[in-house]
Order: C-alpha cells, then sequence, then structure tokens
C-alpha cells in the first residue's frame, strides 16, 4: 500500500484493534483489511466529509486526543453514508458510482462493516482494556459474567468488539471455555444459534492474521523472534476452537480453519526442512581451502533451531507432526555428532578461534534443542580444554 499522510494514519490508528494486513483468504464480520480502509479514507474525504483530514491534523497539531474528535464527528459521518447506501440501494447508477469511488467490489463489500466499526468506534478501547483485564481473571465463572456484558445481540457490534478482545487476550481457551457453559453446549449449532458465534470468528480472523506476521520474513536478516511468536500465537488461537468446539463437518468454520491451517503449515514447512542442512553445514570445517566460520550460514542455524523449539509445542495445529519429528531427530543426532568433534578438535588446539566460535554458537543450539544441562556439560569441558592450555608450560 502507497505511503499515508498523518491524518489518514491516526484515523486507522483509531480503529486500529479491528484492523488486519494481508495475505487474508477469508472475509470475517469482525474485522476490516487496511488496504479496504485506504480505500474508504480516501472515498471519506473527497466525497463525503472533505474536513475531516483537517480537523484530525489540528487535532495532533494541538496535541488533543484524535480518537475523541472522530468520535465527536462520527454522527454526521453516519448521517451522510447512511444517505448514500440508501441511494445506492435503489439506483444502479448511485451503486456503480460508490463503487467506483471506492476502488472496487471489494471495498464497497466491506464498508457495511465499517458503518459497524464508526457505530462502535468509541467501545474499541474499552474492548481492548477487556482483552487485557480477562488475563488477570481467574475464576472462569467470573469470565463468564464479564462476557455476557457484550453486546452479542448485535452481531455486528459485537464481532467487532470481540476482535478487539481476543487481540488482547493471553489465553483465548479461557474465552471460549467460559462461553461454552452461556451457549449451553460446545456444537458448533449451538453455539450459533445461542448468539456467540463472534467470538469463534475472532479467534479463526485472528489466527490468520498470524500469515502477515510472517510475510516477506525471509533470509539472513529475517525477525526469527517474530516468526517463533506468531506460530506461538497461532497454536494458542487454534487450540482454542479446535479442543473446545464441535465443529460440523462442511461448514464454514470447519472449512476456515482446515484452510489457514494448512496455509499456516505451507509457509513455515520450507523453513523446517531448511533447519538440518544449516546445523550441519554451519558447524563443519569447509572441504576445501582454508577454514573459516560462515557466520551467515551460523546465524541461519540458530534462528532454525528457535523456529524447531516452538514448532515442538505447535505442531500438531500446523498438521506438521510427521515431518517435525524427523527434523527434530535429524537435528539432534546433527548436533551431538558435530559438538563432540569440534569439541575433539578444540581440545587439541584451545587457540583455534574459528572452532571455538563454532563451539560457542554449536552450544547455544544445544541448549535450545536439548536443555541446558546439556550445554553446561558441554561448556564445562570447553572450559577445561581452555584452562590446561593456559596451564600448559611455555
Amino acid at each position: 500500500m502507497e505511503s499515508i499522510g498523518v491524518a489518514e494514519a491516526s484515523f486507522l490508528a483509531a480503529f486500529d484493534s479491528v484492523l488486519v494486513d494481508d495475505p487474508t483468504l477469508f472475509d470475517f464480520n469482525g474485522a476490516l483489511n487496511r488496504k479496504h480502509m485506504h480505500a474508504v479514507w480516501n472515498w471519506l474525504t473527497r466525497d463525503v466529509v472533505p474536513d475531516l483530514p483537517q480537523e484530525i491534523e489540528t487535532a495532533v497539531i494541538c496535541d488533543t486526543p484524535v480518537e475523541a474528535v472522530i468520535d465527536g464527528m462520527v454522527p454526521d459521518i453516519l448521517t451522510k453514508i447512511r444517505k448514500i447506501v440508501t441511494e445506492a440501494q435503489t439506483s444502479a447508477e448511485v451503486e456503480r458510482r460508490l463503487k467506483v469511488q471506492l476502488g472496487g467490489d471489494d471495498a464497497r463489500e466491506r464498508l457495511p462493516i465499517f458503518i459497524n466499526a464508526l457505530r462502535c468506534r468509541s467501545l474499541l478501547a474499552k474492548a481492548t482494556s477487556f482483552g487485557r483485564a480477562s488475563n488477570t481473571l481467574q475464576d472462569d465463572a467470573a469470565l463468564g459474567t464479564a462476557l455476557q456484558t457484550m453486546p452479542w445481540k448485535d452481531a455486528g457490534i459485537a464481532a467487532l468488539l470481540l476482535h478487539a478482545v481476543v487481540g488482547q487476550s493471553a489465553n483465548p481457551s479461557r474465552l471460549v471455555a467460559a462461553m461454552i457453559p452461556l451457549a449451553g453446549g460446545s456444537t458448533e449449532a449451538i453455539i450459533k444459534g445461542a448468539g456467540y458465534g463472534p467470538l469463534v470468528e475472532a479467534i479463526l480472523a485472528h489466527s490468520q492474521s498470524q500469515f502477515s506476521r510472517i510475510a516477506n520474513q525471509n533470509g539472513l536478516f529475517a525477525d526469527a523472534d517474530l516468526v517463533c511468536k506468531a506460530v506461538a500465537r497461532f497454536h494458542k488461537l487454534v487450540r482454542a476452537v479446535s479442543g473446545y468446539v464441535e465443529f460440523e463437518r462442511g461448514s464454514r468454520w470447519s472449512m476456515v480453519l482446515g484452510e489457514i491451517t494448512k496455509q499456516m503449515a505451507q509457509r513455515i514447512e520450507p523453513r523446517l526442512r531448511e533447519v538440518s542442512a544449516d546445523v550441519s553445514q554451519s558447524l563443519r570445517r569447509p572441504r576445501e581451502g582454508a577454514d573459516r566460520v560462515d557466520s551467515d550460514r551460523l546465524l541461519a542455524a540458530l534462528n532454525g533451531i528457535y523456529l524447531l523449539a516452538a514448532l515442538r509445542d505447535a505442531r500438531e495445529s500446523l498438521a506438521l507432526n510427521a515431518l517435525f519429528d524427523t527434523i527434530w531427530n535429524e537435528t539432534g543426532q546433527n548436533l551431538d555428532v558435530l559438538l563432540t568433534r569440534n569439541l575433539e578438535v578444540f581440545k587439541q588446539n584451545p587457540g583455534d578461534e574459528n572452532t571455538a566460535h563454532r563451539l560457542d554458537m554449536g552450544i547455544k543450539m544445544a541448549e535450545i534443542r536439548f536443555n541446558a544441562e546439556y550445554a553446561d556439560i558441554l561448556r564445562r569441558a570447553r572450559d577445561a580444554a581452555m584452562n590446561r592450555r593456559v596451564e600448559r608450560p611455555a
């Protein structure tokens, strides 16, 4: 998406808790794609409320809360939008013009979601606070009571507020566990019939949003920590629904869950397949020429081990059990053999800086792949070799 100005950035920030980024496979009533919001902003400021950018910029300059300015303008904005939408319902020409102004069918189809977001704009901050507060509620009954304060009868508003809530929930499984008694059962039909479907949809939407967190995180300068956090978050979200909700075969929820699981696995699998080779190549001396340390390969190997550790708990949610087991065992065997080999070389020549560097990085990998005790054994053996070098007479 093209760069945006201060006014638009401030406007989008007021809706940040319900915004999602590409890639998105499925649309949900509680989330707005940032690219669609960009199109809506252009339409609003050009054709509906041209004074909106100036009002926001003035608020920024005067250090006035932008949210308060937007909320104050919401009634007028809603009135003007509803007038246009009503005219479009009875005029093909007005509908055609509206689609053009919004930049296409996709943004036009999502306009009702934006209208709902405007309607509950002032409640979004409270919803995010609710999400954070839910992390401190130890009693499931108390959490269930708190959930009942949501406007469940207005599904459109509930969808947006629950998206904001789930975004702050450290353990979404607790939300689902607290919701099921309120719904009267755990089957998809019961949950939907009782009006609690927006919570499940919010969790599915956030699961899909993990795609954008790992998008473009490839190569040497990828943010390995961000990828690992996305994997862990995906697992928590997927387990929150798959572990509690009885999905109907062939339903949209079932299809969405299956597809986002497949897509996440496809994004992770190529990285997983590289781990064993990166470890082996980085901890070996070059077969030809002078010895040198491949720092890039060592970093890639370390990042791969971190990913492997993150996948250990999330593998079931990603349907990568068989591949993970293979890579996990293979990497463990390679690490064990290569660390033993490097340690023997280091004992013979403690002054070899290249071997020392490989050994240090290998020990870090071993601590993540195996445990701290094994890593400490290796460190003590390395330190003993260094001490013998110091004590050796000249």
